[in-house]
């Protein structure tokens, strides 16, 4: 059971929230204990069965990483609404921040931008996900791309396309941060597979 207060627009709110907790990655289960709720309870405001009280939303925006105003806000016909850049959900890495742009529920494209201080990356080792075409643009700084075997060095400005499914990582090997931007068509889940060097070699001897 929840307390009292209920807010309105239950139906996109609650597709709303399904699709942040996709993006983050998260599970109903992990995602309800961090917003003190129960998983059912969770699961019924996801599909429009019950309505979260204020104090359960803040809960569950801040368990999702946005705010309230982002999960409540009503959009035009012609326009989504503005993403503040304090309201974007956030993917720490190491030495990295990856914020998510592309607001759910997704259409055409996913949208995200990173941060990478010196000697920062999207992780030990490449990372593929889906089977999209990706895009990636260098706002700022210098960064490595690792491609499949191949290392690309990329300056501001500089772009890549590449199929998501290709391990690929990021990674600051300059004295300064970085911006990146990543364009991703169609979206995909966002359940990545890590992939070592002694892995892709084993798949190359079969």
């Amino acid at each position: 059971m929840d307390d009292g207060g209920s807010v309105s627009e239950t139906t996109t709110l609650g597709e709303k929230i399904a699709r942040f907790r996709a993006l983050r990655g998260l599970s109903l289960r992990a995602t309800a204990a961090s917003a003190g709720v129960s998983s059912s309870f969770l699961s019924q405001v996801e599909n429009d069965l019950a309505n979260p009280s204020v104090a359960s939303l803040r809960r569950i925006a801040a368990a999702l990483g946005v705010s309230p105003a982002v999960l409540l806000e009503s959009k035009t016909g012609h326009t989504r609404g503005v993403l503040r850049a304090v309201d974007r959900a956030q993917h720490p890495l190491a030495g990295a921040v990856k914020y998510v742009i592309s607001e759910p529920p997704l259409r055409n494209l996913e949208i995200y931008s990173g941060t990478f201080e010196p000697n920062g990356s999207t992780g030990d080792v490449p990372y593929a996900h889906g089977d999209s075409q990706e895009f990636l643009i260098v706002v700022s700084g210098t960064i490595t791309l690792r491609l499949g075997d191949e290392d690309y060095v990329m300056h501001r400005n500089d772009s890549i396309e590449y199929l998501s499914s290709t391990p690929h990582r990021i990674r600051n090997e300059s004295e300064a941060p970085a911006e990146v931007l990543w364009i991703t068509s169609p979206p995909t889940e966002r359940i990545t597979t890590r992939t070592t060097t002694r892995t892709r070699e084993q798949m190359q001897e079969t």
